[in-house]
């Protein structure tokens, strides 16, 4: 009797412990990353998200499209286009509670710009965190095509005398960006600069939003431009104007656009933040790998999403580069980055630098303290738990927050632990 009675167990416990191997099994195949293991769900079903037609929104589109968000516990993410990053802004300012937008694709700097309330109604702050950095590199720097005998490229001081004629007959001399302090604003500063053009006298400086660039150099709104592909390429392809240079041309491995999302938010659904880092690195990983970059091209120029013919995305995608002045590359590594070389990861000397530059031009007070303003809004901490929930391999995370010293084209070198040194080494800037 007790003989049975144990050989039954036993097989009842096999039986139990086949079941419960299977369905483990089960769930690993259907939930490779480990999503949903034993820490706690998303809070909430989901968030809405802003994103501009800008290539570098890929990975929040590329998560829509794949099922990613679902994926990992948010089914109802919301991907809205918003018109400018003017409403960008105010959308986030709103909050997702008030029909506006609880994160977004966006410029870098402009979560700082909000957070110490520079750029908000009445400047009140709006406390933002950045979780992950969306790209580097490959953005355009374009100018019309009446310049084009200037010969001008990386060296921007070849723009001078002809702005200078220009100026002389009493017309404008116009340089487009697409938000006061953001990336763009910064990368056109940089570069005529460089060139010995002070962009606060030089020139005049306007906003545009990045997908009315092409129209407005068209029709001859503007002289020169800084903005984010597919819009430059669709400068090319329409024989309007041409690139000088691309970004990473002046800072090689650049950061650019970020995936900012409101504190508050943050604060109360710190579980589906982290749901929805995890989705948007596996966009990202899927987003790097060259084979995918004609469906991606395919999935941007959709009527939804960006609504251009997918050869102005894919070209550059892939690191080939018509620069529209006879210069013509093929296969170069300035193509977005979207996860090799650290591109997800948040690096604060990298915000450093944003801020340093913000300082430069005038926006923040000389005397602002960096890491104290770096360390509230650059939430580092929470990419790297995502990322080691996801499974993301050791080589992937990187072992420090700051990357170190920056060299640009010009031979100037940011220090974060020095910025003072790299301002102090700057010829033109706002004082100037």
């Amino acid at each position: 009797m007790t003989k049975i009675l144990t050989t039954g167990i036993s097989r009842r416990s096999m039986l139990k412990t086949t079941a419960t191997a299977a369905l483990v099994g089960a769930i690993k195949t259907a939930f490779p990353s480990g999503a949903f293991a034993a820490a706690p769900g998303p809070e909430v079903k989901g968030i809405k998200l802003g994103y501009i037609a800008l290539t570098d929104a890929a990975p929040l589109i590329i998560a829509k499209e794949k099922g990613l968000f679902d994926k990992h516990g948010l089914p109802e993410v919301d991907v809205a286009k918003q018109a400018s990053w003017g409403a960008t802004r105010d959308n986030l300012v709103l909050g997702g509670a008030a029909n506006g937008i609880d994160g977004a694709h966006i410029l870098s700097p402009l979560p700082y710009l909000m957070h110490t309330g520079k750029v908000t109604q009445n400047n009140k702050p709006v406390p933002m965190a950045i979780l992950a950095r969306l790209n580097l590199d490959s953005q355009g720097l374009s100018v019309a095509k009446e310049y084009a005998s200037t010969g001008v490229q990386l060296d921007a001081s070849k723009l001078k005398e002809a702005f200078a004629k220009k100026k002389a007959t009493g017309n404008e001399v116009k340089v487009a960006m697409t938000f006061p302090g953001g990336t763009h604003d910064l990368w056109i500063r940089y570069w005529l600069a460089a060139g010995g053009i002070d962009p606060n006298k030089d020139v005049s400086t306007i906003v545009v939003p990045p997908p009315q660039m092409v129209a407005n150099m068209k029709v001859g709104n503007m002289d020169a431009f800084c903005v984010g592909e597919p819009w430059n390429e669709q400068l090319v392809n329409q024989g309007i104007g041409f690139t000088a240079a691309t970004t990473g041309e002046l800072w090689k491995g650049h950061p650019e656009k970020a995936l900012g999302i409101r504190a508050d938010w943050l604060e109360k659904n710190p579980n589906a933040a982290k749901a929805l880092l995890m989705a948007i690195m596996e966009a990202q990983q899927w987003a790097e790998k060259m084979e995918n970059k004609e469906e991606m091209a395919d999935i941007l120029g959709r009527r939804q999403w960006f609504n251009v013919p997918p050869k102005d995305v894919l070209g550059r995608l892939k690191g080939d580069i018509n620069y529209g002045n006879g210069h013509d590359v093929k296969g170069t590594d300035l193509f977005m980055k979207f996860w090799r070389d650290h591109a997800s990861y948040p690096f604060k000397s990298h915000d450093s630098w944003f801020v340093t530059e913000n300082i430069r031009w005038g926006t923040f007070a000389p005397n602002t303290d960096i890491n104290k303003l770096v360390d509230q809004v650059n939430r580092d901490d929470v990419w790297r738990e995502a990322a080691k929930e996801l499974g993301v391999a050791a080589a992937d995370i990187p072992a420090s927050s700051s990357r170190g010293k920056e060299t640009f084209f010009d031979g100037k070198v940011f220090d974060p632990e020095n910025p003072s040194a790299y301002l102090d080494s700057l010829s033109i800037k706002a004082a100037s």
